[in-house]
């Protein structure tokens, strides 16, 4: 999948479309999802321009990985979930549904999520 600078969250990046933020800084920025799947539903971006996990991985450098990464951290615990818990997710490609081309990770969280199911049984 490759990266297309019109995706949704590029434009926020842009501020071509407003959200509604909980965190920014030089490596990342978190905002409320428009379409919570959870009490609290947040997700956090990278400011460049990656794809997936994957993409990130492989070429974000050492300060923009370890920017995102505790930026998750950091939201999760001003938001309240670090004591009682959190989920994070992120998606890679159509077999996990991704559905814009930016990497994203989804902070669940604010009551019991559940146990995860495995489709395979």
């Amino acid at each position: 999948m490759a990266y297309d600078d019109n995706n949704i969250f590029a434009r926020i990046l842009r501020g071509e479309i407003p959200c509604k933020k909980v965190y920014e800084d030089d490596h990342a920025l978190a905002f409320h999802d428009v379409k919570p799947q959870a009490r609290t539903h947040v997700l956090v971006i990278p400011k460049g321009a990656y794809v997936s996990m994957e993409d990130f991985s492989q070429r974000a450098s050492d300060a923009e990985i370890a920017g995102l990464i505790r930026a998750v951290g950091k939201v999760a615990r001003e938001l309240g979930l670090a004591e009682s818990g959190y989920r994070i997710l992120a998606n890679h490609g159509p077999d996990s549904r991704q559905e814009v081309p930016h990497l994203h990770i989804h902070i669940f969280g604010g009551q019991d999520l559940g146990r995860l199911i495995s489709p395979a049984g």
